[in-house]
């Protein structure tokens, strides 16, 4: 936990910078652990300072690792920023298998949560109905059928059900088949077999590359265990066009309707649940508040058998090696660099780097590079051992700390991880974002306290007590928790309340659209 009785924050007993905690003018004498540190110029809250002379070329080292390099010979107390750090190659050390750290007993009261058990295990921590366009030339037929439940009385007729979702998108067709195909494929396999849908109808138009009847076969989705709701399969030109194809899909959900609302909570194990873990519209504090205290919150889940899932593999770039000595094989380390090293290919085809990061509200936020980035975003990976590591949308199986192959664009690599099965999220932002993702509720959770006040309409919990000295990290990680288990049992989210979540299922487009 960072000394709060103090301005600046270190990390790291080896790091050269540390965080301011509030905003502080040219000339401050800022009290740090061992000392203070003169201001030599007017610095923004989260932003850094140098706490020794660094040498142009010189190493600066935050959470104990680097996060850059001096562009120009810094003193003690100057701004450390974009103006005066740059990035270079830095060789990683990839231990793979050390042995991980034991986890502690998070002090809990609550070790199940009210769920819809499914078929096959699963359960859900929502009950929603699904209209899934297989290509964009039936997106808007999708949206038509679920703007018409939109419009009724469900909740009324259909307590127990959570609305009519159609999950739209841009793909589908006009792509290389061995690229995108096969990754939209398994995001739309994903989300029919999700555990917080009750049932649904997957329209296509007829022509398009991703075909409804070859997809059914693949992922065998007319295959139903016992208790599944049978889906309906379209195809608009088949069908007779869009009003004949709207009618018979509303005539579909309106049938399936009532099995699905009989659909009861019980009472489930905190083993069922598969958590995602995002953080977007970052800031300095990420690292320090909110993204420590979600590792807390999943290592507990971690201890209780479910699965905690994270991605953005554009946004680990220079802290892998943090994950892969807890890699409980050699080969789940090996996958994780794997993905590493097809970003960095992948990249260099459009003259970019997977270094080009953070975004502009990132750095306004005091994020000067990934490195540091990165490092502040895998705190909310724990301490867990790193049990899996999944390419895109892959259907999660294993329990425990699990890795997913996403880009850092936050609604894409939220889909990817409701597609593979995660049936709650939690989003640690520090500049505001206000990410929903049906059908999976998302917990927001603020990493500092301007932020959550001036947006307490969408945040969930404000970690930025934690910079206070209010709360330990262990505490907000013990909110985080118990937060996830009553949302899991049907509480709303802020951003359920307002009704977010209908707009943001944005798969990954990969190739060329030909």
């Amino acid at each position: 936990m960072p000394n709060t009785s103090t301005d600046l924050i270190i990390l790291d007993s080896q790091d050269n910078v540390a965080t301011l905690c509030r905003t502080l003018k040219s000339g401050t004498k800022a009290l740090a652990d061992h000392g203070y540190v003169d201001l030599r110029q007017t610095v923004p809250g989260g932003h850094k300072v140098s706490l020794k002379p660094v040498a142009s070329g010189g190493k600066l080292i935050k959470y104990g690792q680097i996060i850059g390099f001096a562009k120009t010979n810094i003193e003690p107390g100057e701004w450390v920023h974009t103006h005066n750090v740059e990035l270079k190659e830095v060789s990683r050390d990839y231990n793979y298998c050390e042995k991980p750290s034991d986890l502690p007993k998070l002090e809990c009261e609550q070790n199940t949560f009210s769920g819809y058990a499914r078929p096959g295990g699963r359960v859900g921590t929502r009950n929603y109905l699904g209209v899934i366009s297989s290509v964009n030339c039936s997106a808007s037929v999708a949206r038509y059928v679920a703007d018409h439940f939109r419009f009724t009385d469900l909740k009324g007729n259909f307590p127990n059900v959570d609305g009519v979702v159609a999950f739209t998108h841009k793909g589908g067709c006009s792509y290389d088949p061995k690229h995108g195909h096969e990754v939209l494929q398994r995001v739309i396999a994903g989300m029919a077999r999700h555990p917080n849908i009750g049932g649904y109808v997957l329209v296509g138009l007829g022509c398009e590359v991703n075909q409804v009847p070859s997809l059914v076969e693949k992922y065998e989705l007319d295959l139903l265990k016992d208790g599944e709701q049978p889906p309906l399969f379209l195809t608009i030109q088949q069908t007779g066009g869009v009003r004949k194809t709207v009618e018979s899909a509303v005539k579909a959900i309106e049938k399936m309707l009532p099995t699905v609302n009989d659909q009861k909570r019980t009472s489930q194990s905190v083993s069922k649940l598969t958590l995602a873990m995002n953080c977007g519209g970052s800031d300095a504090n990420s690292g320090i508040t909110a993204n420590p205290a979600l590792g807390i919150a999943s290592d507990e889940l971690v201890r209780q058998g479910a699965a905690s899932v994270f991605g953005e593999t554009t946004e680990i770039y220079g802290a892998e090696h943090l994950l892969t000595c807890r890699a409980i094989t050699r080969e789940v380390g090996e996958k994780l660099v794997s993905q590493v090293r097809w970003w960095e290919k992948h990249t260099a085809m459009f003259g970019s780097t997977i270094d080009n990061n953070p975004s502009p509200g990132n750095k306004e936020g005091g994020l000067t590079t990934i490195f540091e980035k990165s490092l502040g975003a895998v705190a909310k990976a724990g301490k867990a051992p790193l049990s899996a590591v999944y390419d895109y949308a892959e259907p999660i199986e294993s329990r425990g700390l699990c890795f997913m192959d996403t880009p850092g664009n936050d609604p894409v690599s939220m889909t990817g991880l409701i597609s593979g099965g995660c049936n709650v999220g939690v989003f640690t932002t520090g500049r505001g974002s206000v990410y929903g993702c049906k059908p999976s509720p998302c917990i927001k959770v603020a990493t500092n306290t301007p932020m959550y006040n001036w947006m307490e309409e969408d945040m969930d919990i404000n970690a930025g007590k934690i910079l206070e000295g209010t709360e330990s990290v262990a505490d907000v990680g013990r909110r985080i928790y118990d937060k996830i288990l009553a949302v899991a049992g049907g509480e709303k989210t802020k951003s359920e309340q307002v009704g977010m979540g209908d707009e943001e299922f944005a798969p990954w487009m990969l190739g060329p659209t030909l």
